[in-house]
């Protein structure tokens, strides 16, 4: 028997993915999200991330008192926002399909973890059903660097383990995520004529292509990426550019192995830039390399016996479901929530192709996840402290 109203779900993932929410414009989802749990008697505050990243709105907490002494307290958490281009979707029905007309994403990345979510509260309350207490974050600002989870107020949380939705297929609990670094190198050259005097230029292009040319990238190992993802640079064909960006990044579920990697792409840069000299009116000039190397995100690694673990495989048991865990190279909440001290697993809501025009979801899948949250929040109820 499935508690869940599927209708309703299906209803509510429509809406949200037609209320406009890219990264640090999630002002709107946010205020229905709100709107909606206060509706059912939910205590809904929202923290000061925005402030902190520059957007409209910050994460929504919600607190949801429990029925049931004694229980602990869990943890969901979904993201509002979408990436680009997710103005004005018009969700598409082919059978039990949900696409769009091929202009816009669909948003399912993560309306429809925030959906799951907001339907199994409602779901609780309608139907009596005994609970711990729960804390639902619906955060910002996931898809520009995790940054509503990093800015997240803790204070008050009384959940230490739970779970974030937000991957694809139901069937895996991914428990494994890498770390991940962030680059961005500014090459410098020197600017000439092309055509007059290009013997008195350094092209920074020339810098860049013979760097990327040394540098192992795509997949390194089995644990390992990197990719060179933006070049911007040049003014005009009859300049030799003097300035080169490039946006990187590496991944790796071996911290060691990610710094090797990291400095690796470093080292090719600086050497390619040192073998680039002129004397230009009786000065020196080589080329030179500005970078910025941070630590995106942290690794995640979370215990096949843990007890958000256990609780996932015990609910798709009950409920004659497979789930197996995972590891994957993508990063998501998980990631920063695992680091500030919590153990969270992602579990899938159907979402599929996301961050692309042909992103669609199977609402069959998506009902499976909502059941299986739902279990887990009854199954929660009955651990002692």
């Amino acid at each position: 028997m499935s508690y869940i109203n599927r209708e309703r779900l299906r209803q509510y993932l429509l809406d949200l993915v037609q209320i406009d929410s890219h990264s640090r414009e999630e002002g709107l989802v946010a205020a229905r999200i709100r709107a909606d749990l206060e509706a059912l008697g939910i205590e809904v505050a929202v923290d000061d991330a925005g402030l902190a990243v520059g957007g409209d709105t910050g994460n929504v907490i919600a607190k949801i008192k429990g029925t049931v002494p004694g229980a602990p307290a869990i943890f969901l958490a979904a993201h509002m926002d979408t990436v680009v281009p997710g103005k004005g979707v018009k969700p598409v029905f082919d059978g039990d399909i949900i696409r769009t007309d091929g202009t816009t994403v669909l948003g399912g990345d993560d309306k429809s973890g925030c959906a799951i979510i907001v339907e199994c509260l409602r779901t609780l309350k309608e139907q009596n059903l005994p609970h711990s207490d729960i804390d639902a974050v619906f955060t910002i600002c996931e898809e520009v660097g995790l940054l509503g989870a990093k800015h997240l107020d803790m204070d008050g949380l009384r959940s230490s383990y739970g779970l974030v939705l937000d991957s694809d297929d139901v069937g895996y609990l991914f428990t494994r995520a890498p770390s991940a670094d962030h680059m961005e190198y500014t090459i410098h050259g020197l600017e000439a004529h092309a055509g007059v005097c290009p013997e008195n230029g350094i092209s920074a292009i020339r810098v860049a292509a013979e760097a990327i040319s040394a540098m192992k990238l795509g997949r390194i190992d089995f644990e390992t990426t990197a990719n060179i993802g933006v070049i911007e640079g040049g003014a005009a064909t009859n300049i030799i550019p003097n300035r080169v960006v490039l946006k990187a990044e590496a991944r790796s579920h071996d911290s060691s192995k990610l710094d090797a990697q990291a400095e690796h792409m470093r080292r090719a840069l600086h050497d390619a830039a040192a073998r680039h000299t002129v004397v230009v009116d009786g000065s020196t000039v080589t080329a030179r390399v500005e970078e910025h190397i941070t630590r995106e995100y942290h690794a995640m690694n979370v215990a096949d016996d843990s007890t958000i673990v256990q609780l996932v495989m015990q609910a798709a048991s009950n409920l004659n479901q497979e789930v197996q865990t995972l590891a994957t190279g993508g990063g998501c909440d998980a990631n920063v929530f695992n680091q500030r001290g919590l153990e969270v697993a992602n579990l899938g809501t159907g979402m599929q192709a996301i961050h692309t025009v042909k992103e669609w979801l199977d609402v069959n899948d998506m009902y499976r996840s909502a059941d299986v949250v739902l279990e887990i929040l009854k199954l929660n109820a009955n651990i002692s402290r």
